[in-house]
């Protein structure tokens, strides 16, 4: 299972909006971050194993797509801090976790 990139807030809006049907997890990544490199090496890990299949899964860069991030920070009340990793159900943060904390295993006991 691959995730999908989104680089615009009518993108988010969506996947806010469809939170209410389907659960979301996003990844929030530096591209200039060597623990967010480690985070992004961890989400492809889970996701080449056996993901939850009724989970979208979602990539934001937050330095090329600032407005998204913020956008994402202000709609779940959640401090930004990247690497991040939110789980989204009913519009609501179900779980995040950051930095070192984005681990397939960390994953793999929340979201399966």
């Amino acid at each position: 299972m691959n995730w999908k990139e989104i680089t615009t807030i009518e993108e988010w809006d969506d996947i806010f909006n469809k939170s209410m049907d389907k659960d979301q997890v996003i990844l929030k990544h530096s591209t200039t971050c060597p623990v967010s490199t480690n985070a992004l090496d961890e989400y492809n890990a889970y996701l080449e194993e056996r993901p939850n299949e009724n989970i979208d899964y979602t990539l934001v860069k937050v330095r090329e797509s600032r407005p998204v991030s913020n956008k994402i920070e202000a709609d779940l009340d959640v401090k930004h801090e990247s690497p991040q990793i939110i789980y989204i159900k009913d519009q609501k943060k179900y779980w995040s976790t950051t930095h070192w904390s984005v681990t397939k295993a960390h994953m793999q006991a929340v979201i399966d």
